[in-house]
């Protein structure tokens, strides 16, 4: 199956307040440094991979640079950056290619330079329209240049625009946060994101608001019931205009093509990648990767004969081998892996941060990333992909019992008696006597409700299992 490519530039020309995302402000003097480490490691993929005995796919059909603002990068460094993912990978001709810029970076110089990189994509932290709303996080943009670039984007070919916007930010109002959805809807992008201002202890509104102070404009954020409200309102505004809601923060338009009656379906390719558990390769800062196990007997392994000299030379430590170990020996669905999340660490090489992902824990994942999507889950197809499911009918288990049964059983029977796949079983009934989830035959998605109440629906289909310890490699 093919890639997906995320490439992390954590540079930024100033840190917004609400933002906890592993970036900051450092001096240009910090960027060369960066991408030349970055080449290195898009190099070494493949010995990574292998270490990590997992199975890689050297076609991409997607990358995304994003951040911190990559738009801030020199054009050499941009140029370098795609030719270096060009050689190690085949980049296929329709791919999905996507660069995050802040609004202000878009000078016509920079838009030849994505065009150069053969990007197709451009994703625009806006966050607000209103100029106010804007600069009390810290944004420099204002919506005049907004509108400038998205015209400068559409007359140098790149339509295919993502618009963010946040619901939550201070002194947003609900007349001023229908001003932002309305302007949204009125470039005519295709693609836009709503998410809500998320209050923890990672950022320094987050720590602000939680200490109940006022700096940061925190004393001019709007109460959770009305960032929720701001939420559904967009969702209805969005719709009306034709831009359909396909994952919880994600909305996009179903147009014709340029030609011939055939529809253009703009959902982000690569982000579907994340929620459909497809396999990634994350290089950079706090780059995330998941990855297939190899298939122990379909070819000879490029691990068995290289395993040993690795560790001879250093390159796996104590911990991250017995990782491997475990992968083999339970033959894990998946692997998991990260590099720090920190400038200094990952210039240090420091090790990455492995995790095995067991039947169980995938299946997991297929219901806390799936359910993201409003198309939902087919529960009979995740059954036949698993033998944890074995025996258990789930459509017709929520069809024949009754909304007072569900809650008798739920009541009823303690978490632990379950075996993970009557565990949920009972999650999805539950859910469903709640409100929070609804069933069609197989397939389960999200209620409106289910939608902001989304993690909670998410933590009642973890189990408790055997976890295997995280193990690290170092880098090369």
């Amino acid at each position: 199956m093919p890639l997906g490519l995320y490439i992390s530039v954590p540079f930024c020309r100033t840190k917004c307040s609400y933002c906890n995302f592993a970036s900051d402000v450092f001096s240009k003097s910090a960027y060369e440094n960066y991408v030349a480490r970055l080449l290195e490691d898009i190099a070494n993929s493949r010995e990574l991979v292998s270490e990590l005995r997992c199975a890689l796919d050297d076609t991409a059909d997607s990358i995304y640079l994003g951040g911190g603002t990559p738009s801030i990068l020199e054009a050499p460094q941009l140029l370098r950056i795609f030719a270096a993912v060009r050689e190690r990978f085949a980049v296929t001709p329709e791919a999905e290619i996507t660069v995050e810029c802040a609004p202000g970076t878009l000078t016509p110089p920079l838009i030849e330079t994505l065009l150069q990189c053969g990007v197709s994509r451009v994703s625009l932290g806006v966050q607000s329209f209103v100029d106010q709303e804007a600069q009390s996080v810290g944004r420099l943009h204002k919506r005049s240049t907004v509108l400038e670039e998205i015209g400068r984007l559409r007359e140098a070919g790149l339509g295919n625009i993502n618009i963010d916007l946040i619901a939550g930010l201070p002194h947003q109002t609900a007349e001023s946060w229908a001003f932002s959805v309305s302007e949204t809807i009125a470039t005519g992008v295709p693609h836009g994101s709503v998410y809500m201002l998320e209050v923890d202890e990672d950022s320094r509104l987050g720590r602000e608001l939680i200490a109940g102070g006022a700096r940061y404009h925190a004393h001019f954020v709007p109460d959770d019931d009305a960032t929720a409200d701001f939420y559904q309102q967009a969702c209805e505004m969005l719709a009306s205009a034709g831009i359909a809601q396909y994952e919880i923060s994600n909305f996009a338009r179903v147009a014709p093509r340029s030609s011939g009656d055939e529809l253009q379906n703009n959902e982000s390719r690569h982000n579907l990648k994340y929620w459909t558990r497809q396999p990634y390769l994350g290089f950079g800062v706090d780059a995330h990767s998941m990855l297939e196990e190899f298939v122990w007997g379909r070819a000879p392994s490029p691990v068995q004969a290289e395993r040993s000299s690795a560790a001879a030379g250093g390159h796996g430590s104590h911990r991250f081998m017995q990782a491997a170990d475990a992968i083999e020996a339970d033959h894990r669905q998946a692997v998991r892996f990260a590099t720090p999340d920190s400038l200094d660490a990952y210039m240090n090489r420091k090790p990455y941060t492995v995790t095995p992902v067991s039947a169980q824990a995938a299946i997991e994942e297929s219901f806390f990333l799936g359910l993201r999507l409003n198309r939902g889950i087919d529960l009979e197809r995740l059954r036949t992909e698993s033998t944890l499911w074995e025996g258990h009918d789930f459509s017709r288990a929520i069809n024949a019992a009754g909304k007072t049964a569900l809650a008798a059983q739920a009541s009823r029977v303690s978490r632990q008696e379950f075996t993970p796949a009557a565990t949920w079983e009972s999650a999805i009934q539950q859910c469903v006597y709640d409100g929070l989830l609804e069933q069609e035959g197989a397939n389960v998605r999200l209620t409106a409700r289910g939608r902001l109440l989304s993690n909670e629906v998410f933590a009642r289909f973890l189990t408790e299992e055997t976890k295997v310890g995280t193990g690290h490699v170092n880098p090369r």
